[in-house]
């Protein structure tokens, strides 16, 4: 049997990206080599990194044993990664941009974004500085000023496309309005208690395509309190899941796939990541999409808040 092979959507620049990939955000050191080997494995060909996960390494190692395998060639692999706040300033883009290619063992990489739209001090020893009273550290760089440099290192093919993450729509309209090259998505959290219905509708006016993480409501985020709403616990979900005879978690990926966007489940668990890849044999009924739009509580699960003082902090308009 054939692995399924994953649907791809076009960006606005002709590129083409699987709709479902791997993410690899709090994926403990010792686990993500065998998660992405896993994936591969299991036909994912879209994984989605970032410097500040601190496993880029790692997601090399696997990327190298697949390669050595022959189970994929590079070409058939589709790698994100993200430029972390403290290298806003121009200059220390593409420099950060070969620290994640040396560490992924790649030449170049498919899709480059900023990890967000606010800047941390430009600190080489420290990816998260802070002040003496212990508040972060912040640098005022425009990210206009960072998005110039994004352009150069697409224009020099170290990445084939290039986009944000974490931006508001002024922010992204910003952009846009500025941009020599078009952001290609927008990646945000994205999932049934924050369905990000304007920002989504926004984005596609934009013709830049949403990609949703922590689609499943981030059940293992480390700052979970006992008492807060777990998706994947929802019994209205759980009723959607019977009619639908798949799980809690399959629905929730699947809602993203219908809406159009691309989305980036991460689990470390075989059997999940198996799991998580069984959305391709079913949609979800327009009815049941609206109902599932229903959820929107607001609730947001990275609001960033200790950094909200920034200027381009983005959650301070509604969408």
């Amino acid at each position: 049997m054939s692995p399924t092979v994953v649907p791809k959507v076009k960006f606005n620049n002709g590129k083409e990206i699987p709709v479902f990939g791997l993410g690899t955000w709090k994926s403990k050191p010792g686990e993500v080599t065998q998660a992405v080997k896993d994936a591969i494995d299991i036909g994912y060909r879209h994984i989605d990194c970032a410097h500040v996960y601190g496993n880029e390494k790692e997601v090399g190692a696997a990327l190298k044993a697949k390669f050595a395998e022959g189970v994929v060639k590079r070409e058939d692999l589709f790698i994100t990664s993200k430029l972390w706040n403290t290298f806003h300033r121009p200059d220390l883009v593409e420099p950060a941009l070969k620290t994640t290619l040396s560490d992924l063992g790649l030449e170049y990489i498919d899709l480059y974004l900023i990890h967000w739209p606010f800047g941390y001090k430009e600190d080489p020893t420290t990816l998260f500085p802070s002040n003496p009273d212990g508040t972060v550290a912040y640098s005022d760089v425009d990210y206009l000023d960072t998005w110039k440099a994004m352009e150069a290192v697409n224009k020099k093919g170290l990445a084939k496309s290039i986009g944000v993450s974490n931006f508001n729509s002024e922010q992204l309209e910003r952009v846009v309005k500025n941009a020599e090259i078009l952001p290609v998505t927008n990646q945000v959290e994205c999932h049934p208690y924050l369905p990000q219905l304007k920002l989504s509708e926004f984005c596609k006016s934009k013709n830049i395509i949403l990609t949703g993480y922590s689609p499943l409501g981030s059940p293992d985020r480390p700052w979970a309190k006992p008492g807060d709403p777990q998706l994947l616990e929802d019994a209205k979900l759980k009723e959607l899941a019977v009619k639908y005879k798949k799980t809690p978690a399959q629905v929730v990926i699947r809602y993203q796939i219908d809406r159009g966007h691309v989305v980036i489940p991460k689990s470390v668990t075989k059997s999940r990541i198996a799991e998580n890849f069984n959305v391709f044999d079913f949609k979800l009924a327009p009815e049941d999409i609206e109902y599932i739009n229903s959820f929107d509580c607001n609730g947001r699960i990275c609001p960033l808040d200790n950094v909200k003082t920034h200027k381009y902090w983005p959650f301070q308009i509604p969408y």
